[in-house]
């Protein structure tokens, strides 16, 4: 039997039972709402709370710089661990993380430490690398056809957190004076708590003596034009969302808005983000994921131009909202191309390197947000944002072209 033959074998006997599929979306897309609240409470609190407690504004934005640190510094850890010991492993160690982060920014910000509350985000930065990785959990035992789908119905557990989340820092933000936030991030922990029994009854393949070996050496499948192409769209549609919702909740505060103003556009902007799940896989599946994630990166290159239209807030909600649209059709069909990179049993090195390159990218500019932004200004932070984009879409289309010509 060719090597071909015997991954398509291992693919077709792989495949759960339609209940369990079911089940294991459900559960998954769930946990996914849940699990965005951290995410979400973390983004619209970061910048403010880090303004409060840091000893300079140059670090203002620094513990949201130090939660995409925990994001990559995790991925290939948490990666090898279910390579070993099955994804549900990293599922639970990532939501303890989870609560891990409420419990330490209360206590940061009830005796004003800054460095403790970096720490806190850190632990936050985990949580959510795990979460990240819900969407290709949902294609494990799923047939090749259906996996764009499932991944895509698995985001859209994002809108609930983009209505959960902000929110729950609206509602909870005043309510332990004079420690603003701290019955926030104690609310957050017990969100992450429920999360974790959620996961307990997610039921996926084992991992096998196939997997576990690891398949081709990385560097032949990180080579693939396709797989490049696929890392530079998903780290730009992700960096340069976190690189301007970093920055978005300070500009409004700089420019005179409410914390409300700024928490209503961040939720606008977090329904934006997973909202369009529900019909992404469709997309990709009709046209394709190259063609969904160029789409994502014009979007997001739009929703720079009307940031610098105006600093009203108007101008701020429509450029979060365009910002959210545009990561999802970005990153989406990214991951649905990583998809097409990998044999089955190379799938959690390749999709824990994918997520390791994309958040370690994502670090850098989500540090440069924050100094450019007290710097420069929120239009300097804009215009920025355009470079990286005219690479991933040149990237997209010579990879685009590419497997035309072989086809």
């Amino acid at each position: 039997m060719t090597h071909s033959s015997a991954s398509l074998g291992h693919e077709r006997s792989s495949v759960l039972p339609e209940n369990v599929q079911q089940g294991n979306i459900w559960r998954l897309t769930t946990a996914q709402a849940l699990a965005g609240a951290n995410s979400v409470v973390v983004y619209a609190t970061g910048s403010i709370v880090g303004n409060m407690l840091a000893p300079t504004p140059m670090l203002a934005t620094l513990p949201i710089s130090i939660f995409v640190v925990g994001m990559a510094t995790c991925t290939l850890p948490m990666g090898a661990i279910a390579r070993r010991h099955g994804r549900r492993a990293a599922f639970l160690l990532g939501t303890s993380a989870g609560v891990l982060t409420g419990l330490l920014a209360m206590l940061a910000v009830m005796m004003e430490g800054f460095w403790l509350f970096c720490l806190a985000t850190f632990f936050g930065g985990v949580y959510a690398a795990v979460v990240l990785s819900f969407r290709f959990a949902a294609a494990d035992g799923v047939e090749p056809k259906r996996r764009a789908r499932a991944l895509s119905l698995v985001m859209a557990g994002g809108v609930a957190a983009g209505i959960v989340g902000p929110q729950l820092v609206t509602w909870t933000m005043n309510l332990w004076p004079p420690h603003m936030f701290a019955a926030t991030f104690a609310a957050q922990a017990a969100v992450a708590a429920i999360s974790a029994f959620i996961l307990l009854g997610v039921r996926l393949p084992a991992p096998t003596s196939a997997e576990m070996a690891g398949g081709r050496p990385l560097s032949d499948i990180a080579l693939q034009p396709r797989f490049i192409a696929a890392v530079i769209a998903g780290a730009v549609s992700y960096m340069l969302m976190n690189f301007l919702m970093t920055a978005a909740p300070l500009a409004m505060h700089i420019c005179g808005h409410s914390q409300e103003s700024a928490n209503l556009g961040l939720q606008w902007h977090v329904i934006a983000m997973y909202a369009p799940s529900f019909f992404t896989g469709s997309l990709i599946v009709r046209f394709g994921a190259g063609r969904v994630a160029t789409a994502g990166l014009i979007l997001i290159g739009l929703s720079a131009a009307i940031g610098l239209g105006g600093i009203d807030v108007a101008h701020f909600w429509w450029s979060l909202i365009l910002l959210g649209m545009g990561w999802n059709f970005g990153f989406l069909g990214a991951s649905a191309l990583v998809l097409e990179c990998h044999r089955p049993e190379e799938r959690t090195r390749v999709q824990s390197l994918n997520d390791f390159i994309v958040f370690g990218l994502m670090a850098i500019g989500s540090f440069s947000s924050g100094g450019l932004l007290s710097a420069y200004g929120w239009n300097t932070v804009l215009w920025v944002s355009f470079i990286p984009l005219v690479l991933s879409v040149v990237a997209l289309g010579f990879a685009m072209r590419r497997k035309a010509a072989a086809a």
